[in-house]
């Protein structure tokens, strides 16, 4: 397979593999790592599905464009505005995250304990708006050699601490946190906003745009698996919520990468947002993707709120649960009415997409406590 389809892939499974793995570990070690597995599988299948269907999106459609911009083509101004709700309040719930978890692990790295977050949340905050300004070549950049980097950082930490794996932790299970995982897992598994950058990476090689989308899904879900199993083997119902932070130095680098990368691909959608589907300046763009996360993290610092699973939670129902329903209609629509031939299909019907949506809902009360 070609270089460019692999840059795609590991777009997507970049853009995905973020704050999300840190957090997972927690949740399946308060519920049990059968029940945290059960909804990994289940949530997983349904968002390759989910994923391909707005592939399938983006290769009906001419131009350039983001989720809101689809939306609005397919299904009018009010499941615009709700989309543009959806992704902004999910990505910048997830810049919010990856600076929390960011700041901690870098603070742990250097320092020995997390009492110097702030000053390196600022630090990696920084780092990350001067990648941003160098655009979809730093993108690929950032995303082949960031996904290697966990890639190899998962394995060596697997092979590691495998010999201190205790089976009998995977014997626990919490039905009372039956629901605990699905927010948390739904959020890790969010790459939505991904796919419109693979349908431009990939241009020219269309074909392949549906295996460079399950690639880079089921690839998430594996590295999530492993991951998860290393630490709840290993550290029972003892994992802190930022995982890493609970075995060590070299452990951390695994944090610090897959934020690293995450980041820089949600920036850089968000960025095509405000520029392609709201018309905005460059100068408000680059205002509203580079400093607003920074001003939230900051408030949220200073009035004691800055809650690292929560924020995954809230995040991954909402902005996963309404983005994954639209995604659906608009699917159905873009059959219809989409300008061009796309290089795959996916089908759908009216049954899927109401068994799906009831899934999404009831995450989104689950979650928020209904």
């Amino acid at each position: 397979m070609s270089r460019k389809f692999w840059a795609t892939t590991f777009t997507l499974t970049g853009a995905t593999i973020g704050a999300g793995i840190l957090g997972l570990p927690y949740v399946f070690s308060q519920s049990g790592i059968l029940i945290g597995l059960f909804w990994i599988i289940f949530l997983g299948t349904i968002m390759i599905y989910t994923n391909l269907c707005l592939g399938e999106v983006a290769l009906r459609t001419k131009g350039k464009h983001q989720l809101i911009g689809y939306t609005g083509i397919y299904l009018g101004k009010i499941p615009k505005r709700i989309m543009l709700f959806a992704v902004v309040f999910g990505i910048y719930s997830a810049l919010i995250a990856y600076l929390i978890g960011e700041s901690q692990s870098l603070s742990y790295l250097f320092t020995g304990s997390t009492g110097m977050a702030l000053y390196f949340a600022l630090g990696f905050w920084l780092l990350m708006t001067l990648l941003l300004r160098e655009g979809l070549k730093g993108l690929k950049k950032v995303e082949l050699w960031g996904v290697i980097g966990i890639i190899i950082l998962v394995l060596s930490i697997t092979i590691y601490y495998s010999p201190q794996i205790n089976f009998s932790n995977y014997c626990y299970n919490n039905f009372d946190n039956l629901f605990l995982p699905f927010g948390v897992v739904l959020f890790a598994l969010l790459g939505f906003t991904a796919i419109p950058e693979l349908r431009m990476e990939i241009k020219g090689d269309e074909k392949k745009l549906k295996r460079a989308i399950m690639f880079g899904t089921f690839i998430s879900i594996i590295v999530y698996i492993i991951f998860s199993l290393v630490f709840v083997g290993v550290l029972g119902t003892e994992v802190s919520q930022v995982a890493t932070l609970s075995l060590g130095k070299l452990v951390i680098l695994l944090g610090i990468f897959t934020m690293l990368t995450s980041y820089f691909v949600l920036s850089f959608a968000l960025k095509d947002i405000f520029s392609f589907d709201l018309g905005y300046s460059k100068t408000k763009t680059f205002l509203l993707t580079a400093f607003l996360p920074l001003v939230a993290y900051l408030v949220l610092y200073f009035v004691g709120q800055l809650n690292f699973i929560t924020v995954l939670g809230i995040g991954g129902v909402i902005s996963g649960g309404l983005t994954g329903i639209l995604i659906l209609q608009m699917n159905k629509n873009a059959k219809v009415q989409g300008k061009r031939k796309p290089e795959y299909e996916i089908p759908i019907n009216l049954f899927v997409i109401v068994l799906l949506s009831i899934i999404f809902l009831m995450g989104i009360f689950l979650e928020l406590g209904f």
